[in-house]
């Protein structure tokens, strides 16, 4: 028995693009703020990579916080060793990430490398299969973070102090773009007309 294959026409996809266009509003408010600190990013690369691993080393005492505290709330549970031991990991990583952000921007460099290859290669594949509403602006992010991913990659260590911070910037302003250009094609779908209704026979 052969299986149907999936309508993937521009018909098929309508009442999705429908649903998006409802809030076409929020997603091009989202694009703009990504471009707008995207450009700010740009403009002081060393101070948001400083702020970025400060943030992240806040991120990381906080919820190695919670996990304690829930550990010691569910003491009974046979889980509780995993979780005391998750959250001491996460305090110890975020006060060295919160105390030495400049230390720290060289090791995390590799790992926003290794974020953008990745990244960069899901929004590829998913703009290819999906073509949803200006589907190429997505494929260009895609491309975009794939290669700031292999620069970094190749910069290493040498500039960690300003790449994080110069390229999530860049990385920023094609994905607010991309956010952008979605929230115009989805506000310009229109609803399908409704049937016109019969008009009345004269006896």
């Amino acid at each position: 028995m052969t299986v149907p294959a999936e309508d993937t026409s521009p018909k098929s996809l309508l009442p999705d693009i429908q649903g998006l266009a409802k809030k076409w509003k929020w997603l091009l408010a989202v694009g703009i703020i990504s471009i707008f600190v995207g450009v700010f990013a740009l403009g002081s690369s060393v101070l948001m990579t400083l702020a970025s691993v400060i943030l992240f080393g806040w991120i990381l005492l906080l919820v190695g916080g919670i996990e304690i505290g829930h550990s010691f709330y569910q003491k009974e549970w046979g889980g509780f060793l995993l979780h005391l031991v998750n959250g001491i990991l996460a305090i110890v990583v975020g006060f060295l990430l919160a105390t030495n952000p400049g230390a720290s921007a060289v090791m995390l460099t590799l790992l926003l490398a290794m974020f953008f290859m990745v990244g960069g290669i899901f929004r590829i594949i998913t703009a290819l299969m999906m073509r949803f509403p200006s589907w190429g602006w997505r494929l260009l992010n895609g491309v975009v973070a794939l290669v700031l991913g292999i620069l970094i990659w190749n910069q290493w260590p040498l500039s960690g102090l300003w790449v994080i911070g110069f390229f999530v910037g860049i990385d920023l302003i094609f994905s607010g773009w991309a956010s952008v250009m979605l929230a115009l094609a989805a506000r310009r779908v229109q609803a399908p007309d409704a049937p016109k209704s019969a008009a009345p026979q004269n006896p």
